[in-house]
């Protein structure tokens, strides 16, 4: 286990990506990691790496594992600062400090800012933040890096799911990425699990594509939300009633809540797309928050079939239709209602009809 130590970790916050690459070639850089945060499992996974700094045959000497219901700061501080036998540094981790008293965690701030060079403290508080009035003060001061586990955000998450893709050694297509934003949206954990099947399926330097998506997680390449907004955003009255068929047929795979979202998000860009001034596909991207220029395909199909005055009425139907399937105003099956909508959608003529 090799532990360098710096004094400039915790100035600039580190990603999870960031502090896997480093644990993985058996590095950590400081004495003491606070992992904190909403999303749990980026600090489960982060845990177990640490837990990986230490050999198999030098756990009984170099690792101890404490826990927040059972432990206190008195005993933690003595865990770190004894001398390490039989192996030349020690890794203590306290799993669940999220359960100790804010007074209790409070009392580590004295060894957070002074640790000892023979220990790396790793304290983990599993989908909270940190607790402790003077904990990261004391953290900034004694150079330990501080890692804030945030859930994943709908406004990032392609980049994320590229991003993990790329970290598994693939490349993946554009509409890859949608099925599995779509279908999987921001739970982490199974993100990571689907991503990581896929490696061990496809291989080091595969391109992920629809069809292997489709094969290997069951999510259909041709009857899904993604394609469902493309036909509605081109008016194909066809692919739209055969998807939707899909859809009711499947219900466990296609709830309606889901393709609320991707229509709401669909035409709330869009309105977006009509009221940017310029025309430039660059600034359009910009203010959609687009990615590639492919993903503004459906953007300009929409613009063309449905004027700004249409999709703020197919807005509101959308908000309708929503109230409608959580049975507010209405006992009618959902797919009979998201039959309906996709009929509004192709008929409303919107404020000026």
């Amino acid at each position: 286990m090799t532990t360098p130590h710096s004094t400039t970790t915790a100035a600039t916050p580190p990603t999870y990506a960031s502090l896997r690459a480093s644990l993985a070639k058996g590095i950590a850089p400081a004495r003491v990691y606070i992992l904190h945060g909403e999303e749990g499992y980026f600090t489960d996974e982060l845990v177990k790496m640490f837990e990986g700094l230490v050999a198999e045959a030098d756990r009984d000497f170099g690792l101890t594992r404490l826990y927040g219901p059972t432990t206190d700061a008195a005993t933690i501080v003595a865990a770190a600062r004894s001398i390490p036998m039989l192996v030349d540094k020690q890794v203590v981790i306290v799993k669940e400090a999220q359960a100790m008293r804010a007074d209790e965690v409070g009392k580590l701030s004295g060894y957070v800012a002074a640790p000892s060079p023979h220990t790396v403290l790793v304290v983990a508080f599993r989908g909270a933040q940190a607790k402790g009035r003077d904990l990261l003060a004391s953290a900034r001061k004694g150079g330990a890096v501080v890692f804030e586990s945030k859930k994943l955000r709908e406004s990032s998450l392609a980049g994320t799911i590229e991003s993990m893709v790329r970290e598994k050694g693939l490349t993946i297509e554009p509409k890859g990425v949608a099925m599995l934003g779509e279908y999987i949206g921001t739970e982490a954990s199974r993100l990571y699990n689907e991503i990581d099947k896929l490696a061990l399926i496809l291989g080091k330097g595969s391109m992920i594509t629809p069809e292997a998506i489709e094969r290997n997680i069951g999510i259909s390449k041709d009857y899904n939300n993604f394609e469902l907004v493309g036909a509605v955003a081109r008016r194909d009255m066809a692919a739209m009633f055969t998807i939707l068929g899909y859809f009711r047929a499947n219900p466990k795979g296609n709830p309606t809540v889901m393709t609320t979202a991707a229509l709401y998000n669909f035409f709330s860009g869009l309105l977006i797309y009509h009221f940017t001034p310029s025309k430039s596909p660059s600034d359009k991207m910009s203010a959609l928050g687009l990615k590639w220029q492919g993903q503004l395909r459906d953007y300009e199909a929409g613009a063309r079939n449905y004027n700004a005055y249409i999709t703020i009425g197919i807005i509101s139907e959308l908000r309708r239709f929503d109230r409608m399937t959580k049975g507010v105003g209405s006992r009618q099956n959902e797919y009979d209602l998201l039959h309906n909508l996709l009929y509004r959608i192709l008929t409303i003529r919107g404020i000026n009809g």
